[in-house]
């Protein structure tokens, strides 16, 4: 299954997959980090779908995610993943992150897409220890393709080196 899980360092928005997660934040309407970049990339078609989203649900709760059009990015689409905001890990965050990752594998299987590039959820502006973080992301993934057909490739798309050599070392563990 390990073979099913890879990691790169560069752009989530130039990956080619079937379908890209964004580390959202609760207003789904962009912010820093990763979800600037995608809302920049996508263009104004990503934040109507999101405002659209919100006049229907309102806000994404942490742990939970929803998908859109992506807008100008080339790929099926954009889950939109809100993880938690780290608070010493007293607060249900291991839960909340979980939850997130799940969330989205969920709906990219449910919509029968093959492949899938995750960010590193919550470890930006939200705080989440990059270790920690990690370690909840694979083993969530490990889990969930080795029951289940889709997706058949994830790809975690790490930003900076640290983030690269966390992913890589516990991928090489598996």
């Amino acid at each position: 299954m390990s073979e099913r899980m890879s990691v790169v360092q560069g752009d989530i928005t130039t990956v080619a997959v079937d379908v890209i997660v964004n580390a959202a934040n609760a207003s789904l309407l962009g912010g820093g980090g990763v979800d600037g970049a995608i809302h920049k990339a996508a263009g104004p078609a990503l934040l109507e779908a999101c405002k659209l989203i919100v006049r229907q649900q309102g806000e994404c709760a942490p742990g939970h995610a929803v998908i859109t059009e992506a807008g100008n990015i080339p790929v099926k689409a954009i889950i939109h993943a809100v993880g938690p905001v780290w608070h010493g890990g007293d607060h249900h965050e291991p839960e909340l992150l979980e939850l997130a990752y799940r969330n989205c594998l969920d709906l990219a299987a449910a919509n029968g897409y093959r492949t899938i590039a995750f960010p590193a959820i919550s470890t930006g502006v939200y705080g989440y220890p990059k270790e920690l973080a990690a370690r909840i992301a694979v083993d969530v993934v490990y889990k969930y393709i080795g029951i289940r057909p889709l997706p058949e490739e994830v790809v975690f798309v790490c930003f900076d080196d640290e983030n690269t050599r966390i992913y890589q070392h516990y991928l090489s563990q598996l």
